[in-house]
């Protein structure tokens, strides 16, 4: 068994992870391999917070119409 990932690996499993389909050596992995790996531990600190930003209740989309009513006013003025 591989305990050393490379980075596109560690991303995969991020993702993975991210999911809820990484399994529980892929995420001891992970950990060992964010220990010594800032840019992954950027990428899942983002990924992190993206997760978080998108199963957020209160995140709202914007009405297609409503848009185009407002910016029909904006040009309107």
């Amino acid at each position: 068994m591989k305990i050393k990932l490379e980075c596109h690996e560690a991303n995969h499993i991020c993702d993975k992870n991210q999911y809820k389909e990484a399994t529980f050596w892929e995420k001891v992995k992970l950990n060992i391999h964010l220990i010594y790996c800032r840019a992954c531990r950027k990428y899942t600190a983002r990924n992190t917070k993206l997760t978080k930003a998108y199963r957020n209740p209160k995140v709202q989309t914007a009405d297609k119409n409503a848009l185009k009513e407002r910016l029909q006013q904006e040009l309107s003025k």
